[in-house]
C-alpha cells in the first residue's frame, strides 16, 4: 500500500517538453496507476482547456480523462465566473483563452474603457499599444488578475517568455500587483485540485518541475512534494531553495516516482 491516495502532476517539463514525451514519464504515470493513486494534471498553460492534454498525451499511450485536467485558463474562467458574474473582462491574452472565458459565460472586451475586470496572460502579440491600453483599463482600481506567474515556458531547445513577463509589464505601468494570480501556486488552484480529487492533502503527492509553482502549491496546502529535474529546475536550484520552495523529494524524472509509492 502506498501512503498516497492521489497525485497532482504538472505537465510541461514533467510529462512532456514541447511535443516530446519526457523519457520515463509514461512509466511514472503507470506506477501511480498500479499504486491506486487518483491522478489530476494541473498545468499553468493559459492557452488550453481540458481536451488539449488528452489529445496531446494519447499518442504516447497516456489516457487522461478531461475531468482530471485543470489549466490556469479553466481555473481563471471558473474563478471570474463565480466572483465577477455579469462583469466585462478586459483581456490581455490569447484567442484560445478568450474562447475558454466566453464558453464560461464571461463577456470579454478589448476596449479598455469597457473594463470592469482586467485579466493578464500569455499573448504572443503583446505590444506597446496593448500595454498602453492596459494602463487605461487598470485606472481607478479596476480588479486585476493574472492567469499564472510563469515568467518563461519550456519549449524544445530552450524557453520562451510566459504570462509572468507580460504581467510584470502591466504591474509596472499600473504601479500595483494583481489582486490574485489564479494558477499555481495559488490557494484557488490548490483548493480546486483537492476538491476535484476529493483527497486529503496529507495523502496527496505533488510532482512538478517548478519550485515556485508546483512545489510551493503543494507545500502551502500541506501536501507532499517532489521536484523533477526534467524541466526548469536543476539540483543547484533545489539546494538553494528555502521555505515553501523546498521539495520533500527530488527525482531525476517522473519515471522515478515509483520509489515514493
Amino acid at each position: 500500500m502506498t501512503d498516497y491516495e492521489a497525485a497532482i502532476l504538472d505537465v510541461d517539463g514533467t510529462i512532456v517538453r514541447g511535443g516530446a514525451l519526457i523519457p520515463g514519464a509514461d512509466q511514472g504515470v503507470r506506477a501511480l496507476e498500479r499504486a491506486g493513486c487518483d491522478r489530476l494534471l494541473v498545468s499553468n498553460n493559459p492557452t488550453t482547456g481540458t481536451d488539449h492534454y488528452g489529445d496531446r498525451l494519447e499518442p504516447h499511450g497516456i489516457d487522461v480523462d478531461p475531468t482530471r485536467i485543470l489549466t490556469s485558463a479553466t481555473l481563471s474562467a471558473s474563478y471570474l465566473a463565480d466572483t465577477h458574474p455579469d462583469e466585462t473582462v478586459y483581456l490581455v491574452g490569447s484567442d484560445a483563452l478568450e474562447s475558454i472565458l466566453t464558453t464560461a459565460g464571461i463577456t470579454v472586451t478589448t476596449d479598455p474603457d469597457e473594463a470592469e475586470v482586467v485579466l493578464g496572460s500569455f499573448d504572443k502579440s503583446f505590444s506597446f499599444g496593448m500595454l498602453w491600453e492596459s494602463l487605461q483599463a487598470l485606472e481607478n482600481g479596476t480588479p486585476f488578475y493574472g492567469t499564472d506567474p510563469d515568467v518563461t515556458i519550456p519549449v524544445d531547445g530552450g524557453s520562451m517568455p510566459g504570462s509572468g513577463s507580460i504581467l510584470a509589464a502591466m504591474e509596472a505601468v499600473a504601479g500595483r500587483e494583481p489582486d490574485a494570480i489564479l494558477g499555481k501556486p495559488s490557494a484557488v488552484a490548490a483548493e480546486t485540485a483537492l476538491e476535484r480529487l476529493e483527497s486529503d492533502p496529507r495523502r496527496t503527492l505533488v510532482v512538478g518541475d517548478r519550485l515556485d509553482t508546483d512545489i510551493a502549491l503543494g507545500n502551502r496546502a500541506g501536501m507532499t512534494t517532489a521536484a523533477v529535474l526534467t524541466g526548469v529546475t536543476d539540483r543547484a536550484a533545489v539546494e538553494e531553495a528555502t521555505g515553501d520552495l523546498t521539495p520533500d523529494h527530488v527525482l531525476e524524472s517522473l519515471g522515478d516516482v515509483g520509489s515514493l509509492l
